[in-house]
């Protein structure tokens, strides 16, 4: 990191045991990503309940250049367990960690990217094959197996059900990757 960790306490004392903690917890978000330029940690302790100290809340902000800012806000509810200051920093900490795996994952370009799904209709099966095509809103007739079905709902296809559909080019032209049943137990 190329700026010094920067800590605050509000409503709480500040623990050498916790900011060692943060320390700790920020410096291994480099081994995920070499690009944090500055990380800063809020220790919020909400507002005193009856004779109980509320559930602390964790804000973090990491910078990364060439990249938003990662921006952590875990507010912990009233779960008992929440209330120990160190499980609600490394419950921040877990999803600072993830969002900058993200971050490090879109700089280098692998997002990967989720294929639009098409609506039709089955139109018609092939007899004695586990297989059939799908009509397309466009008129278009593309071919489909058993296999490309979802949740084992070859079965419950009828002519006329109601699909989504993955296309792509296969050996003998368009065919479905993915079918996915739309209906009552099967949404979009």
């Amino acid at each position: 990191m190329q700026a010094p960790i920067e800590i605050a306490f509000q409503n709480c004392d500040p623990s050498e045991a916790v900011r060692s903690e943060i320390l700790r917890l920020a410096q291994r978000l480099e081994k995920f990503s070499s690009r944090i330029t500055s990380c800063h940690v809020a220790i919020i302790r909400e507002e005193k309940r009856s004779r109980h100290g509320g559930p602390f809340k964790v804000d973090i902000r990491i910078a990364m250049p060439g990249h938003k800012d990662v921006i952590v806000n875990r507010t912990h509810d009233d779960k008992p367990e929440r209330e120990h200051v160190m499980v609600a920093v490394r419950e921040a900490f877990g999803a600072a960690q993830r969002q900058v795996e993200d971050a490090q994952r879109d700089l280098r370009g692998e997002v990967k990217l989720h294929a639009v799904e098409d609506h039709g209709r089955v139109a018609r099966f092939l007899a004695g094959e586990d297989a059939g095509f799908i009509e397309t809103p466009d008129g278009r007739e593309i071919y489909f197996h058993r296999n490309a079905v979802l949740d084992d709902a070859f079965d419950q296809l009828r002519v006329g059900s109601e699909i989504r559909f993955v296309e792509e080019e296969g050996e003998k032209g368009a065919q479905a990757s993915t079918v996915r049943l739309v209906g009552k137990h099967h949404p979009v």
